[in-house]
């Protein structure tokens, strides 16, 4: 039984934009390669082992390339500690001083973030561009509609989708004119709307990989919505290459999210998804309860499997038949297992978390063994 979401459908698929590829360390970005996901250490970055520590748990937590901030020489010098104990592309972050993107190069970051007409004057970009193009280092144009230049807030008189792609282009262009072309753009604002309008117009005005993202969007729960609303939109439009939830919470949450949006749309599968049906009095276990124990019990699971758990027969079987594996509630503290749609037999609501745990670590080891 494959996955649910490889039942693919004419009214389920989405056509991603065409655009060129670049690499991120080994990570490839744009063009047919996989919507990466990215985070960011809010570690203060001189302290190399929490920083590493969080490098880590995100890498454990599916993150594709991390970002760390290298306002100073002591965050900068930083990295060329931390990127030899991690397994993650790192891309720094950095802003004004241009002399950290050039450090930041040399200390084995595999991307800068930066404004380029924020650091100095095409003859800073060039001194940057050297440094990345000797050391093998992509860029990423970041533009916000919080710090957009003078002159394009005089031209506009706000923020608008119009003066954050020009924005971009401008900038685009200062790596252009270096013969640079390995960049990706990013254009967010804290406002949904204003997000997406200014990704569409950036989409239809270059064909560098696009970094999604709505920047700001609060915290776990609100900023999981918006972020879901914003980027989901774009995704299902084929816009977006690479993506970063930016929730004041955990960064391992905005992995979580992140991978959670994907999935939703078909466009990455990474760990078990879960298909539970809301508390109703006709159910036969706790459901609720069921579902946070399994969300916290399967956390550790890489490969993509699929789990429905409802608490009635009126869907149950219904939707265990387009899951890997399943559990119906039924009457008299029992229910029916299922595995790839068939009936598996009765288990006892005490029994079914370590039967169900059971079902999705035997499925994970057939996967992870298939792959060799």
């Amino acid at each position: 039984m494959s996955n649910a979401y490889d039942h693919i459908r004419p009214w389920r698929q989405i056509t991603r934009r065409k655009s060129r590829q670049i690499m991120v360390g080994d990570c490839a970005v744009g063009g047919d390669a996989p919507i990466s996901v990215q985070s960011m250490t809010n570690t203060l970055t001189p302290d190399t082992d929490a920083t590493i520590k969080q490098v880590l748990d995100l890498e454990e937590a599916g993150a594709d390339m991390v970002r760390i901030s290298c306002p100073d020489p002591e965050s900068s010098a930083a990295l060329a500690v931390i990127t030899k104990a991690v397994n993650v592309p790192i891309i720094a972050d950095i802003h004004f001083h241009y002399q950290r993107g050039i450090e930041a190069a040399k200390n084995g970051a595999a991307c800068l973030r930066i404004n380029p007409g924020n650091i100095g004057g095409q003859h800073r970009v060039a001194e940057v561009v050297k440094a990345a193009k000797d050391n093998g280092c992509a860029i990423r144009i970041g533009v916000n509609a919080g710090s957009l230049e003078k002159e394009l807030l005089e031209k506009y008189g706000e923020p608008c989708p119009e003066a954050m792609v020009e924005s971009a282009l401008i900038h685009a262009r200062m790596l252009q004119d270096e013969d640079f072309h390995e960049f990706k753009i990013s254009v967010k604002a804290s406002d949904v709307f204003l997000t997406v309008a200014a990704y569409h117009s950036l989409a239809d005005a270059i064909d560098c990989p696009i970094h999604l993202g709505v920047t700001e969007a609060g915290g776990l729960r609100t900023g999981g919505i918006k972020s879901a609303i914003g980027m989901g939109s774009l995704l299902w439009a084929g816009i977006g290459d690479t993506i970063r939830v930016s929730l004041s919470a955990d960064p391992v949450e905005e992995i979580k999210t992140g991978f959670d949006i994907l999935k939703s749309l078909n466009l990455r599968s990474r760990g078990v998804n879960i298909i539970s049906c809301p508390s109703r009095s006709r159910q036969g276990f706790d459901v609720i309860k069921t579902v946070e124990t399994l969300e916290e019990r399967l956390s550790h699971i890489r490969e993509p499997i699929s789990l429905s758990i409802i608490g009635c027969v009126v869907n149950g079987p219904g939707e265990a038949a387009y899951t890997d594996i399943g559990f119906t509630g039924g009457s008299a503290g029992f229910g029916m297992m299922y595995s790839a749609g068939n009936r598996a037999g009765k288990t006892g609501n005490a029994d079914m978390i370590e039967d169900i745990v059971a079902r999705v670590e035997e499925r994970a080891e057939i996967l992870r063994a298939q792959k060799t």
